[in-house]
């Protein structure tokens, strides 16, 4: 089994993407949803985000406030370098587990839908290929003030957190281009998909290693020497 990852800016389209693939069947691990689950009220990011920040960033219900957290973090360097702190961690577990999860089902590859995938570098050596979802930079910052409910400021200081989506789309191995038609950013990903299908990559990991679980052991063990040793 091999692994591909999936990035872009926010508001580029990148959700929009991973769902098409969904529908295609292919596995995603989708590191978003992964990030609201880990603070789920009880769990150990919530806990440690509880004792870092206070209330303040919490709803009534115990659920933290992501709008609010979002506003902390941006406003203050340090702040956002404790959340991803506390974080990270947790999400790269569970990718980890549901990484093994696909092997064990006999997945030919998996799709990591990652945000920061460049600006953490943390998993691209153990990626056989990288896609990156842009578009243009009007309807880039159109689509983040629609869909946030932010201030033109508010999405410049959060796209601008971002690696620029041209210097990702240099360093990609695909590109889907989504400031057009959802028939057309279709087309693009089937026919991505359909190449990665085609891929006999897997059985060259299984010849080189001695079998698929070989590698996902290797990666999981290179991720854990990173984030705890």
């Amino acid at each position: 089994m091999f692994l591909v990852g999936l990035t872009g800016g926010i508001a580029s389209g990148k959700t929009t993407v991973s769902d098409m693939m969904r529908e295609m069947g292919v596995p995603v691990v989708d590191a978003d949803l992964i990030a609201r689950q880990v603070v789920e009220p009880g769990k150990r990011a919530w806990s440690k985000i509880k004792a870092a920040f206070g209330d303040e960033v919490f709803h009534e219900s115990g659920e933290v406030n992501r709008e609010r957290l979002g506003q902390v973090v941006f406003a203050d360097m340090e702040k956002r370098r404790i959340i991803n702190k506390i974080t990270h961690p947790e999400i790269y577990r569970e990718i980890q587990w549901q990484v093994i999860h696909y092997l064990c089902k006999g997945e030919q590859f998996v799709v990591l839908d990652l945000p920061l995938l460049y600006e953490s570098n943390k998993c691209t050596n153990y990626l056989f290929k990288t896609i990156v979802v842009t578009c243009e930079d009007e309807l880039q910052l159109e689509r983040l003030v629609s869909r946030n409910s932010y201030t033109e400021k508010e999405a410049i200081a959060r796209i601008e957190a971002q690696m620029p989506l041209e210097r990702k789309c240099k360093m990609a191995d695909f590109v889907i281009e989504n400031s057009g038609s959802k028939q057309s950013t279709r087309k693009q990903v089937e026919d991505i998909v359909k190449y990665l299908r085609s891929s006999r990559h897997h059985l060259y990991l299984r010849g080189v290693w001695g079998g698929g679980l070989v590698v996902v052991v290797a990666v999981v063990v290179g991720l854990f020497i990173y984030f705890y040793l």
